[in-house]
């Protein structure tokens, strides 16, 4: 938790508020700044605006959880770009380190789901009309999220034509490596045989099961001893995978709980997408591997 009072302002400086106050401060940096100020609370606690007219009582329930989650969605996208930083520089632990914060960060986002699914069918109908064609579906966090770890779709660039900041994430997101990609390179420089076809791929296209990658990964779960770091690093994306796949499977939970097989807000077909998507693997080979071993 934040002091409510004084506090040392981080380098780079969190905006005008911040500014100001730091110009109020003393020589060792110590400032006047408040709790409120930091965060920003006069300009955050404004922009849960809801639509509906008279205003329906859920509808700030609504808000709130999706928003929060678009915050959530920004910092793992930022550990997600560490990941993949370490990963190439060859240091696998704070790479795991940055892992181990998206897990937890996830395990955040499947508990929320709980707070939505207070919202009965009757509570939603009050005031689903004012979303127009807004869903969550149209999420280019979300999208880059993916993209980071290795499932792109150029069809979202298309979706985000009319959004600047939007096309400029997943435009990003697109032709980096994923934490796949990484990964991989990252075993080859260890002196892994990783197939070339999967170094020299095209990392704008989604990733594709390689049956001839299994062979390598067989050879590192059944000589951990020889293979620690890359063992530990195997371990570490089928925990974050797990995570991501509960979180999935929460939110078809939960819209199937509130709409059931209603088509989606955007045109999505809802709950039938969301069922699909938690099938969908980001790192086929280290669960296909398991079926190899003992």
């Amino acid at each position: 938790m934040l002091a409510p009072a004084t506090a040392r302002v981080p380098v780079g400086g969190p905006g005008p508020a911040v500014d100001s106050a730091r110009s109020r401060g003393s020589a060792s940096g110590v400032t006047s700044l408040t709790y409120g100020q930091y965060l920003r609370l006069g300009e955050l606690l404004t922009l849960q605006r809801p639509l509906s007219r008279p205003e329906h009582h859920d509808e700030l329930l609504f808000i709130v959880q999706h928003q929060t989650s678009e915050l959530w969605f920004k910092l793992v996208l930022r550990e997600l770009g560490t990941v993949c930083a370490c990963l190439a520089e060859d240091r696998p632990r704070p790479a795991f380190k940055a892992v181990a914060r998206v897990k937890t960060v996830l395990h955040s986002l499947t508990d929320q789901w709980a707070v939505l699914a207070t919202l009965t069918p009757a509570d939603y109908a009050g005031f689903r009309g004012d979303l127009g064609t807004s869903s969550g579906f149209q999420s280019y966090q979300y999208r880059a999220l993916e993209f980071a770890l290795g499932a792109k779709d150029r069809r979202a660039m298309e979706r985000a034509e009319a959004d600047p900041l939007a096309r400029e994430l997943l435009a990003d997101a697109l032709k980096r490596p994923s934490v796949y990609d990484e990964f991989l390179r990252f075993l080859a420089r260890r002196g892994h045989d990783v197939p070339a076809e999967v170094l020299d791929r095209d990392v704008t296209d989604s990733y594709r099961f390689t049956p001839p990658l299994l062979p390598v990964l067989r050879t590192i779960y059944e000589r951990t001893e020889e293979h620690w770091e890359e063992y530990e690093a195997c371990e570490e994306l089928v925990d974050l995978e797990d995570s991501f796949r509960l979180w999935r499977f929460r939110h078809l939970q939960t819209v199937e709980r509130i709409i059931g097989t209603k088509p989606g807000t955007g045109g999505s077909d809802g709950v039938g997408y969301l069922r699909a998507a938690v099938d969908r693997r980001f790192f086929p080979e280290l669960f296909a591997v398991r079926a190899e071993l003992g």
